[in-house]
Parts: structure tokens; C-alpha cells; sequence
């Protein structure tokens, strides 16, 4: 058991690197200031900002039945929706993905893990788990990486969304910038590959030692 738990630090690191950068990931996927927009016409959004998100658009605005009343207006997007720009719907799509396959990683590492500790010397079933869980965390973190980039490039470049009138949206902001999503996403994408790699390495280890037990 000690031969076993002694070469499983990276592992342990791994899996505690992959439950944080899954709970980011997740995160990042309710939190709906993906791009944050500057408008001009404050006459609806009175605040002059609108948080674009990938799975809704929200901004603040004044009710009319109670002047100088302020309420958070939100607008759901539709999965049929034509409007909604392609980065959006590979984000929706790429980001349930990747919390899905983090979650298995999570609990590939959990298993090989449990093993490592008991004192089960069992060296391949192990080293499979350990591996199987590193390709699912890396996989997890590549399917962040794309929406985050691809998100972050849109923003940068002042991308446009043509809004339907009902959203009281324009379709061009006076200037945006990346809302608090992104970075979360990205510290999500370091720490999933990180964690992949650490639980991928222990194939490479000298665990030649262990007695097989079946």
C-alpha cells in the first residue's frame, strides 16, 4: 500500500486540480456576463450595459408602471433560435460536454484512487483508471478551451448579434468586453489539462514492484 499511495501524490493533486477546474467549468457555463455590451440608447437599458451570455441576455432596466424602479430583464435563447451566433451554440453544446466528461474523469480518478489507498495492488486495473480519467479531464478542458477562445475572439473583434426587436437589444454595442466568464473558463481549461496530465503520468511511474492481485 505505501509503494502504491507514495507514487499517487501527482494523482491525488490531479484529482483535487480536476474538481476545482469541473466546478469552474460549470460555473462559467450559469454565469451569463460572457460579453459584457456598452450601449448608447439608455432608454430601455438604463444602466447602459447588457450581459450576453450563452444561454440568455440580461440587462437593467427602469419599469414604467414605477418610475425610478430598477428590475433585472432577462431573455432566454432558444435552441431555434437563427439569431443566436455560432460560438453561442458551440458553447451551449461544447461546455455540457465537457461537464459531462469531467465528471467521468472525476470519477475514474475516484475509483483508481480508492484502489491506491485500500492497498488493492492491482497495477493495471489502476494505471487503466488513471488514464482513462486523464483523457477524459484533457478532453473536458479542450471542449472549454474552443467556446472560451472562440467567445474571446468575437469580443475582442466588436462582433455583432442581430437581436430580434422583442429583446430591446441593438444588434451592434457602442464597445464590449469579456465578462467575468471567461477568465473563469480559462483558469478552467489550465487546471483540467494540468489534472489530466497528472493522472495520465502515473502509467510512466515505477510501479513495477506491486504484486498483481486478483
Amino acid at each position: 500500500m505505501s509503494s502504491l499511495a507514495s507514487n499517487a501524490h501527482l494523482q491525488l493533486a490531479a484529482f483535487a486540480l480536476g474538481t476545482v477546474g469541473w466546478i469552474l467549468c460549470t460555473m462559467s457555463m450559469g454565469i451569463v456576463e460572457w460579453r459584457v455590451w456598452h450601449v448608447s440608447n439608455t432608454t430601455i437599458i438604463s444602466s447602459g450595459i447588457a450581459w450576453v451570455g450563452i444561454w440568455k441576455v440580461c440587462f437593467i432596466g427602469y419599469l414604467h408602471v414605477s418610475p425610478g424602479y430598477k428590475e433585472l430583464f432577462c431573455h432566454k435563447f432558444s435552441g431555434y433560435d437563427s439569431f443566436i451566433p455560432q460560438e453561442i451554440h458551440a458553447a451551449q453544446g461544447l461546455l455540457l460536454i465537457a461537464m459531462f466528461m469531467g465528471l467521468l474523469g472525476l470519477s475514474a480518478t475516484i475509483f483508481a484512487l480508492r484502489n491506491v489507498y485500500m492497498g488493492i495492488t492491482h497495477k493495471t486495473l489502476i494505471t487503466r483508471f488513471f488514464l482513462v480519467g486523464g483523457f477524459f479531464y484533457i478532453f473536458a478542458g479542450l471542449c472549454v478551451l474552443i467556446p472560451v477562445s472562440w467567445n474571446f475572439y468575437s469580443v475582442t473583434h466588436n462582433q455583432s448579434i442581430a437581436f430580434p426587436p422583442s429583446y430591446y437589444m441593438p444588434s451592434s454595442p457602442a464597445a464590449q468586453e469579456p465578462g467575468a466568464a471567461i477568465p473563469i473558463g480559462i483558469i478552467a481549461v489550465i487546471l483540467l489539462l494540468l489534472s489530466g496530465t497528472f493522472s495520465i503520468s502515473y502509467r510512466f511511474l515505477g510501479t513495477t514492484n506491486t504484486v498483481t492481485k486478483f
